[in-house]
């Protein structure tokens, strides 16, 4: 079913590429009456009365007809179609545009699409009921029809041609306010890469590229638009986004945007930790978690994400742990098996701890407490540069907690442990650290054998627990006293240890 897969995708592919050059070959005629027929008074590509042209962009409009590209209406949601068409009965302008144009022009089946407009977030805003506007840094309009929600952005313009209030930027250089509207051609050479500001349009049914994005979807290369490092110091996220697409695509990020980025990955510490921590979703928990995590270390922005993991790479447990981590996060995406942010970063996060941990008991400190000190110092630490919600940072501590009582199995503990809420991650936690190499092999095999037997073969195995085991297997002391012990062994159902 692969190999039909990857033959299918790589047909469609093809196709694109064969058509592309036949294109290529018509444009060439074309550029002469496409610059004369947008200069025209009354084209539909002219600005329209009161919004600010750009001077900057001399780029040259290229338009893909109908039968020289393979998208078709039919991928694109019926939501989207319809903003769109809402939008041209209205008189504006309206496109399909960034990753949805490019994933179909890739083959893919994009979840979401984006709508791009000349119509202003308050006069979309009238064309649809139920939409809000959201954002501070860029105002865009949130369209729900039925169950969807289309994202519409009203065309930018360059920050520096607008007023005080409109556009803004911090001392590094960083966008903090970039509501200029533009046209489309401004707005596409605001675009963080050329592979995402293609524009798709229903009247005609064309594809719209200004900056060479096709031609950088067919050499399979992310590359930016403008000036490499004054458009990461805009917005250093883009960093991490260029890494994001070169992995899920399998693209090679061009050479000339790829030289700042080890300079200027310092830059992600002005970050708000809320927003990089959305962004380390989109890039561990999309599928290709392992490629962009190599590719995060290659251009040095991982340690900037996770330090105190980033320190810990050089111990081969840790590295292992961590690429398994990520792999079988990878495996379950793609399986459309359910993953969990607090799975990932316990992942993460627990070379750290469990060095602090070991560190703490070389002073004296038991090893509950040790494990809560150096969990907490961890967790505050990771704090300064991403958020974790408590939702996820809570079953992240549990998972790290059980790790200490999964090698306890005698009595009751082994019944209790297999109906707490947090065991099946702490067994698959338990399974990743023996993969790794940082514990030895045996444990995880046993709670393995002991989840697929029946009630007697599990009491069986409680009793033949050595005794002499993991610290923690034997009875305590004050259990001799009685009470629930002793009634159990009444009834036989439980053994005494």
């Amino acid at each position: 079913m692969q190999w039909a897969a990857d033959k299918t995708d790589s047909r469609m592919f093809n196709t694109l590429i064969s058509r592309i050059k036949r294109w290529h070959d018509k444009s060439k005629s074309a550029e002469s009456d496409s610059t004369v027929e947008s200069s025209r008074p009354g084209s539909k590509h002219s600005p329209r009365p009161g919004r600010k042209k750009s001077k900057r962009s001399k780029n040259t409009r290229t338009v893909i007809a109908r039968g020289d590209h393979c998208l078709s209406r039919r991928d694109v949601s019926r939501a989207a179609l319809t903003v769109m068409k809402r939008l041209q009965e209205a008189g504006f302008e309206a496109y399909i545009v960034g990753g949805g144009v490019r994933d179909l022009l890739l083959g893919g089946h994009p979840k979401d699409f984006d709508v791009a407009t000349d119509a202003t977030p308050e006069q979309a805003k009238q064309l649809f009921r139920g939409a809000r506007i959201v954002g501070r840094r860029f105002r865009i309009l949130h369209a729900r029809i039925g169950r969807e929600v289309i994202e519409v952005t009203t065309f930018r313009g360059h920050h520096s041609d607008g007023e005080a209030h409109e556009a803004q930027q911090s001392e590094h250089g960083m966008l903090l306010r970039d509501n200029v509207y533009g046209d489309l051609e401004s707005d596409a050479v605001r675009r963080d890469f050329t592979v995402n500001a293609l524009y798709y349009t229903t009247n005609g049914f064309e594809i719209h590229d200004y900056t060479g994005g096709i031609q950088d979807i067919e050499q399979r290369l992310i590359r930016m638009i403008g000036d490499p490092a004054t458009r990461y110091k805009e917005d250093p996220v883009r960093m991490l986004r260029a890494v994001r697409f070169a992995a899920k695509l399998d693209f090679d990020i061009e050479p000339g945007t790829a030289a700042p980025l080890r300079e200027l990955a310092p830059l992600l510490r002005n970050i708000a930790p809320a927003r990089l921590f959305d962004e380390v979703l989109k890039l561990l928990m999309s599928g290709n978690g392992e490629r962009t995590f190599e590719l995060l270390r290659e251009y040095e922005l991982w340690s900037h994400l996770f330090p105190d993991n980033a320190r810990m790479l050089e111990s081969p447990e840790a590295l292992a742990l961590t690429r398994q981590a990520l792999r079988n996060t990878d495996t379950r995406i793609r399986s459309d098996q359910r993953v969990t942010p607090a799975f990932l970063y316990a992942a993460l996060l627990w070379p750290a701890v469990n060095s602090e941990q070991k560190f703490l008991s070389d002073k004296g400190i038991p090893p509950v407490p040790a494990l809560a000190q150096a969990a907490q110092k961890i967790t505050s630490a990771q704090l300064v540069h991403t958020a974790i919600p408590k939702r996820f940072s809570m079953p992240m501590r549990e998972i790290w907690d059980m790790q200490s009582r999964l090698p306890r199995r005698g009595g009751e503990r082994a019944f209790r442990l297999m109906e707490h809420p947090r065991f099946r991650a702490a067994y698959d936690f338990l399974l990743l650290r023996e993969d790794s190499g940082e514990i030895p092999t045996g444990l995880g095999q046993w709670w393995t054998e002991f989840q697929q037997q029946d009630e007697e073969q599990r009491l069986q195995m409680v009793r033949d627990v050595p005794r002499n085991g993991p610290r923690g297997s034997k009875s305590r002391g004050r259990r001799n006293r009685g009470g629930r012990r002793n009634r159990t062994n009444k009834g036989g159902d439980r053994p005494s240890n």
